[in-house]
């Protein structure tokens, strides 16, 4: 039975969303935007030069499609990204009404969200007094820190003196549909901060709030780090995704990084986590090697998105997506005759944008072990039921295979 492995790599997108002018970043429409032509025009123009130099050097991805499949979803050319076609290549439309990550996941698995999502204000206090008291009762304490849009490394070295002295874990959201709470992992314990969240998480999902985020970290004032052990209590899908029509057809269902959390753990046999991506990546190569005949794999690669898009950071993006690329000629030695490896993303997040924010965009859909062929212009939905069509089970969801 041959298997099939869905590599997300998070905000990577390539421009050309027909309704970019209905997102904004800093009051500016997304119009225009496109993460990996950006970056791939900084490359050639020498603004990307810290930490790698040079055009932006993508031989594996960019010999499966890469480049082919940001000219179809944006008309862009993306300097050093203009190999002639090997794999399968595309470009995915999403149709849900966010630009987050768990839209663009659960309409990569077949569900496209029915609802619009919750967004916080950004203004102080940016959240209602009913969800912070009840945060406060949650975690045993008067009060609560924070109440305000921030970014975590900047709140948790602004307020985290204060969170030891006084014990108030720490509140905040972002552009996306979140409520984040910080906590040092040794003063105020981890347990005790993961019950805080999966106990306020109900009240946040019926809000409709994608997810409520344990965000622990560790050290002392001018020396706190996050450490490895966040966990995203993200409100369920509202239908069986590809995960469950693989586990519910007897296959092995592997979910490596964040897709545990993304899924609410619903059709999965074995989460697979790690400290980085490249950890990560361990464990990908791992499963390359171990996963059962007619298994499902289903990896992201997160930080692309959280160190360096919201960051802005046009040369840590550069070096990131150059590493990915060489990773990835590393797994695709491994896999088997008959296996499928889909390439794709949840969105975009292009670092020489406006703003910090997710960025609307379409997607690179680069397939390995379907032979050389254009899918052309498809739907996030689309690669649920290739994947499903590949792994001879029955899609469930509005896609159409373009295997």
């Amino acid at each position: 039975m041959t298997r099939a492995f869905v590599i997300v790599m998070d905000s990577v997108g390539c421009g050309g969303a027909p309704d970019a002018g209905e997102f904004f970043n800093a009051g500016q429409p997304d119009t225009g935007a496109n993460t990996l032509a950006h970056i791939a025009g900084a490359c050639a123009a020498g603004r990307a030069e810290e930490g790698r130099s040079g055009p932006l050097r993508m031989p594996v991805l960019d010999g499966l499609g890469l480049g082919a499949a940001i000219r179809l979803a944006s008309g862009a050319e993306a300097p050093g990204l203009g190999a002639d076609p090997r794999g399968l290549w595309g470009a995915a439309t999403e149709v849900s009404r966010g630009k987050d990550t768990p839209s663009g996941h659960w309409e990569l698995a077949g569900v496209p969200v029915p609802w619009d999502w919750t967004y916080f204000p950004r203004e102080v206090p940016a959240f209602p007094p009913e969800v912070l008291a009840e945060a406060a009762r949650l975690a045993g304490t008067d009060g609560t820190l924070g109440n305000c849009h921030a970014s975590g490394t900047e709140i948790v070295d602004r307020l985290g003196a204060e969170h030891l002295r006084s014990g108030w874990p720490i509140c905040y959201t972002s552009a996306d549909s979140v409520f984040q709470i910080a906590a040092h992992e040794e003063a105020f314990g981890l347990d005790r901060l993961l019950a805080l969240c999966a106990g306020l998480a109900p009240m946040l999902h019926a809000m409709r709030v994608g997810r409520v985020i344990a965000r622990p970290f560790v050290g002392q004032p001018g020396a706190f780090r996050r450490t490895a052990n966040r966990h995203d209590y993200a409100i369920a899908p509202p239908a069986p995704t590809l995960l469950d029509w693989a586990q519910g057809a007897g296959r092995r269902v592997h979910a490596v990084g964040k897709i545990g959390d993304i899924f609410s753990g619903r059709g999965i046999d074995r989460v697979w986590k790690g400290e980085n991506d490249a950890a990560l990546f361990e464990h990908l190569l791992t499963l390359a090697d171990q996963a059962e005949p007619g298994s499902l794999t289903f990896c992201n690669f997160v930080e692309f998105d959280s160190l360096y898009g919201h960051r802005r950071d046009v040369s840590g993006y550069a070096r990131h997506l150059e590493w990915v690329d060489a990773a990835a000629g590393r797994l695709l030695n491994r896999l088997a005759p008959g296996d499928l490896a889909i390439f794709t993303a949840d969105h975009g997040n292009d670092p020489t944008w406006a703003g910090t924010d997710h960025t609307r965009e379409r997607v690179p859909v680069l397939g390995w072990g379907a032979g050389v062929r254009e899918a052309g212009l498809v739907g996030f939905a689309d690669v649920a039921a290739s994947v499903a069509a590949h792994l001879g089970i029955v899609a469930q969801g509005p896609g159409e295979s373009f295997l």
